[in-house]
């Protein structure tokens, strides 16, 4: 199974985690075969459990930066990070990483991933706006609960159930530029919005992107996605498009899957970038 998942580190039946399920074809084309959705954790976690085999773009960081895990002195391999990281409460995460952003100059209060730059995506030690710290927190753990492989991070115990570090942003930026085109704020939900979804469903459906992947929807699943005003689904189908560029790329150089192959193996990569 092939899917891209848009994660929330507190789920709700109003804001759930999205999973967009597809499989692809020799030509390079990727069809949506359904739209799953979690109101809670556990039943998102249970679901990865449940499934004998699969490939899924997260969008959410599997890593944290160097910099910040060696000033901390936290430890420095990514099994035992994470083994660290996850016994901490959210309140301790904040509060260890806003004392780190207050010692330094405005413009760096932040440390950042290599992946960032290439990626364009927010630090993953940020806890609000988006609070990526806390989806690190809520995802991973239930990666490895479910026995995934992460390539070059984590050896699981399932070498057919592969989790990959996704981020919808990547894509949709290369297809329509700085243009917003979701909001979970009701005001927000503008025309101007969804007239950038149907622009970036209209660009994917042509293939005009990089990845050389053409997405194939029907004629209500593309009515769905630019109905959807926070965007949830969307962002889900572009983690999706993301994992099958990653599978066409299994056995490249290095970890595979497109990932550098001197990708730092504590920092994680976001594949595609």
């Amino acid at each position: 199974m092939l899917f891209g998942c848009d994660f929330s580190s507190a789920p709700t039946a109003r804001k759930p985690i999205v999973v967009a399920v597809g499989e692809t074809a020799g030509d390079g084309v990727v069809t949506l075969t359904g739209l799953y959705r979690f109101a809670t954790l556990d039943a998102w976690g249970q679901w990865l459990d449940s499934a004998p085999a699969w490939l899924g773009g997260f969008d959410f960081p599997f890593g944290l930066p160097r910099e910040l895990i060696e000033h901390l002195h936290w430890p420095t391999t990514w099994d035992a990070l994470i083994a660290h990281y996850a016994v901490l409460s959210r309140a301790e995460i904040r509060d260890t990483f806003a004392a780190f952003c207050a010692a330094r100059p405005v413009g760096g209060k932040f440390a950042h991933r290599a992946t960032d730059a290439p990626a364009g995506s927010s630090p993953s030690m940020k806890w609000v706006n988006p609070p990526v710290a806390y989806m690190l927190h809520a995802g991973v753990p239930r990666l490895l609960a479910a026995g995934a492989t992460l390539p070059g991070l984590h050896a699981g115990i399932h070498e057919d159930r592969i989790a990959l570090e996704a981020y919808p942003g990547l894509l949709a930026r290369e297809l329509i530029g700085r243009r917003s085109y979701k909001s979970d704020d009701l005001a927000r939900q503008s025309p101007e919005r969804e007239a950038a979804r149907a622009d970036l469903l209209a660009e994917l459906e042509a293939g005009q992107t990089r990845l050389g992947l053409r997405l194939q929807l029907t004629a209500v699943q593309r009515d769905g996605l630019r109905a959807d005003a926070k965007g949830d689904a969307l962002d889900a189908v572009l983690c999706l498009l993301q994992a099958a560029w990653a599978r066409q790329r299994a056995d490249s150089p290095g970890p595979g899957y497109g990932l550098p192959w001197d990708m730092d193996l504590l920092e994680g990569w976001i594949v595609s970038a």
